[in-house]
């Protein structure tokens, strides 16, 4: 090719690098018009979006502002009530010194109702009880043991003292004035105040006596009763041992026989034994493999501590937290796992008087968690019990089981 040729080629190569230049800018404009469009789009989505978040948060703020409004106002409420229920509570304290309750009957048996259904012996025991002015007194008759609960009267909260388990009480056939305190599940001191007032009053242990027992005691179902302190002891089986509160010596103990012991209430496993006394005397409450489902009752003789019956009574452990008798009736107390209103489901009485559709299924206030303990003074026709730490007396309103 000569270079004439060439030189008339360079304006060809020329105009057709300019329309390729040309095209491939149109492309480029193109894609950067798509872009464009496309973050157009996204901005227009994402302003959207943030002004439906905006609305969203103006939204929440406004419930949020509403809810605690309400929640001040269910708080000034409760605030209310609290101070209501205090001033009540002050008035009854107050009644209550005006117009001081009487004690209850001193004790009633009724020989012959207990049949022997696995008993060992059949013995029925007439006890003296000695007065606050220290003179003994003996039941003229005691064929006349006719009442039961009917209803929670009155509830007091004492105060708020120890563990969250634990039992206090009075004796329930001796002093009424002393307090026994025993804080915990397992110890070997036990707190004697001399009066309510001391143990009211004061938050310390100063104003009280402390008596180291002999052997440490396990559970709550210890029981004060004529002077003596009947608590439980564990050293591979069970034992009752009785112990003098004047002199502080054991006058005597005796190994429970009863076989492969489990916890008597399904809500207070430390406890496998229940001491309780009412206006017939000394009864204990258990429970055994044998019969794991119910609970056990046994007449106690406070003297000799020997079994004088027994019987599988149809009252279940599960759920149950606490138990007394009444008049020859066992009553046993059942709640929740999570923690809710105590109330008496189940009756016993082993006299047969009371059938389950006559007895009172008594309802306790709620208050705090559930019962460790609920010891019932027959004399005063009280039940001192310990709920979550807090001492609480319940007063009771009687009636009778058959109704004339």
């Amino acid at each position: 090719m000569g270079p004439w040729r060439c030189l008339l080629l360079l304006p060809l190569l020329a105009v057709a690098l300019r329309a390729q230049q040309q095209q491939f800018m149109e492309y480029v404009e193109r894609r950067l018009t798509l872009l464009e469009e496309r973050i157009s789009q996204w901005y227009e989505q994402s302003s959207r979006y943030s002004t439906e978040l905006r609305d969203f948060k103006n939204q929440v703020l406004g419930m949020l502002e509403t809810a605690e409004k309400e929640r001040e106002a269910m708080r000034s409420e409760a605030e209310s009530a609290a101070v209501r229920v205090d001033r009540l509570e002050r008035e009854v304290d107050y009644l209550e010194t005006m117009a001081p309750w009487g004690d209850g009957p001193g004790c009633c048996i009724t020989p012959g109702l207990l049949s022997p259904a696995r008993s060992r012996s059949a013995r029925v025991m007439y006890h003296g009880i000695k007065s606050q002015q220290g003179s003994s007194q003996v039941c003229p008759t005691l064929a006349d043991c006719s009442d039961t609960i009917g209803s929670v009267r009155a509830m007091k909260i004492l105060k708020r003292f120890g563990s969250t388990s634990g039992l206090w009480t009075k004796d329930a056939a001796g002093n009424l004035e002393k307090i026994y305190v025993f804080d915990g599940t397992a110890n070997d001191t036990v707190y004697v105040f001399p009066r309510m007032r001391e143990f009211t009053l004061f938050s310390a242990t100063r104003k009280a006596a402390r008596i180291k027992l002999p052997y440490p005691w396990v559970g709550t179902g210890h029981l004060v009763y004529d002077g003596h302190l009947y608590y439980i002891r564990q050293q591979g089986s069970f034992q009752v041992i009785k112990f003098n509160l004047a002199n502080k010596t054991v006058v005597d103990s005796s190994v429970f026989p009863a076989e492969e012991q489990i916890p008597v209430f399904g809500l207070s496993p430390f406890t496998y034994i229940e001491v309780a006394a009412d206006e017939e005397g000394l009864w204990a409450i258990y429970a055994t493999k044998e019969n794991e489902k119910n609970i056990c009752l046994a007449k106690l003789d406070p003297t000799s501590l020997d079994i004088e019956q027994m019987w599988d009574t149809p009252c279940p452990r599960e759920n149950a937290e606490g138990a007394f008798v009444v008049c020859g009736a066992l009553h046993v107390v059942y709640n929740t796992r999570l923690p809710s209103r105590s109330r008496v489901q189940c009756v016993f009485d082993v006299s047969g008087t009371l059938s389950p559709e006559d007895a009172s299924l008594v309802y306790f206030p709620k208050r705090y968690g559930s019962h460790s303990s609920m010891k019932y003074s027959p004399r005063e026709r009280q039940i001192y019990a310990w709920d979550d730490g807090y001492q609480i007396i319940y007063r009771m309103e009687m009636k009778k089981k058959l109704e004339v």
